[in-house]
């Protein structure tokens, strides 16, 4: 039985332990703020909360494996429901486009709507993904990966020069699908001539495997997972912030703490991990994406009616994600803006016909750098700057031998599919007690 100690209570944190803990280790979470879950958690203010970034996942296995192989299935914990839209995309030319997720048949239907033939350029794109999947699933995402002797498949996927804008350029000559494809990525602040075209899977995996939410928001999953800890008898030290690693002797031996050093045989770092002076040096070469400008909206009235997700394209680019908990009659908004905001994001909605600035009765903004101070790092991981940036990740493994990453920044992007998988990749490397 090792000591293990986890940094970081997100949702790489909390599935880290929960896994390690299954596995027999002894573990102990610690947490810089006084609750658990992260960019997972909630904003509340007056009688209307909202999630506080993630709404909606793909892969919902990385969840149902996480609760299956930590205790009971999380059929009994959560109720995942599918979306029939993953998202609506409104253009600056006044055309859109419903994307459902799920199925090739009705995306090729959605696409043609929007112009003869795009749906067929639509699903062949996304169908180009699939052997990319399965490679990268067998030899990278799924398992725990050995820089210098990568499989000859994935080596070509890591290594190639393509980017997703030269992918997306050949694929489409209607400049709305390149916007459709490429969303995800603008969103998360990446320029998409410095993101890998590999990357773009994103769109295989929600055809194939559609977009998921959390019955109760996201912060349900938080909560389960906080209760699974208490099950496997986890220790979760809150409002105890990590100040380094301790290295003795060529390897890790103690956590420092604002209270104190906790020994440690194994530690499991699932936060920024330039905030280790240990670490720091080795991913000084990485920079994190940055959070959009964000602004939660208690509305009351008649508003307009808007799908799970909507993409208003331009510049500035704003996503507005209903649902939270509200009053009797109210309505709750989350918009996120990236680009030129050179106004505000309730008169940038009013220009795309949606003004709700006489229903406002709450508000709370939040800037790119309070949310990161507030999460202690960015929920979006690494930027992407060229193929290199696999490479000067973190994780699984580290070069200090005990210490293992997880988190946003040790997996190829930000979402919680790709957190979860990295805390299932360092339960694998580290192996039962």
């Amino acid at each position: 039985m090792a000591r293990v100690v986890v940094v970081g209570g997100g949702f790489g944190g909390l599935a880290s332990a929960a896994r390690l803990a299954k596995l027999g280790h002894e573990v102990t979470l610690v947490e810089a703020s006084d609750g658990l879950g992260g960019a997972l958690g909630t904003v509340s203010e007056g009688d209307y909360s909202w999630d506080a970034a993630a709404t909606s996942t793909v892969l919902p296995a990385v969840i149902r494996d996480l609760f299956r192989k930590s205790g009971r299935p999380a059929e009994r914990e959560l109720e995942l429901v599918a979306l029939d839209v993953v998202r609506e995309h409104r253009f600056e030319d006044h055309t859109s486009v419903r994307l459902p997720g799920g199925t090739r048949g009705a995306q090729l239907a959605a696409f043609d709507e929007l112009g003869p033939g795009l749906g067929q350029a639509w699903v062949d794109h996304v169908a180009s993904y699939a052997d990319d999947w399965e490679v990268l699933r067998r030899g990278y995402f799924e398992v725990p990966w050995d820089r210098d002797r990568l499989p000859r498949e994935v080596a070509a996927r890591l290594n190639s020069r393509e980017t997703l804008h030269k992918r997306l350029r050949r694929a489409f000559r209607d400049d709305r699908l390149v916007l459709v494809a490429g969303h995800p990525f603008v969103e998360a602040g990446h320029d998409l001539r410095n993101v890998p075209a590999w990357a773009g899977l994103q769109a295989y995996l929600e055809q194939r495997f559609d977009a998921w939410t959390v019955v109760g928001g996201m912060s349900a999953l938080a909560i389960a997972l906080e209760a699974r800890l208490a099950t496997r008898k986890v220790t979760v030290l809150r409002s105890t912030p990590a100040l380094d690693l301790v290295v003795r002797e060529g390897r890790v031996a103690a956590v420092r703490t604002a209270m104190g050093e906790l020994a440690a045989d194994v530690v499991v770092v699932a936060i920024d991990p330039r905030r280790l002076p240990t670490l720091a040096p080795y991913v000084a070469r990485t920079m994190p994406a940055l959070p959009p400008v964000v602004s939660h909206l208690g509305l009351d009235g008649d508003v307009p009616d808007v799908p799970h997700e909507l993409v208003l394209h331009g510049d500035p680019m704003l996503v507005v994600r209903p649902g939270g908990t509200t009053p009797e009659g109210g309505t709750a908004w989350t918009v996120h803006g990236r680009g030129r905001l050179a106004e505000d994001l309730l008169r940038a909605l009013a220009r795309h016909g949606l003004d709700v600035r006489d229903h406002v009765v709450v508000r709370v903004d939040r800037s790119p750098r309070e949310l990161v101070e507030a999460w202690g790092g960015s929920p979006l991981g690494v930027l992407w700057q060229g193929r290199s940036t696999v490479q000067r990740r973190l994780g699984p493994d580290t070069p200090v031998p005990g210490v293992y990453a997880a988190g946003a920044h040790a997996t190829p992007g930000g979402g919680l599919p790709f957190v979860g998988l990295s805390a299932s990749l360092v339960a694998q490397a580290v192996g039962p007690a």
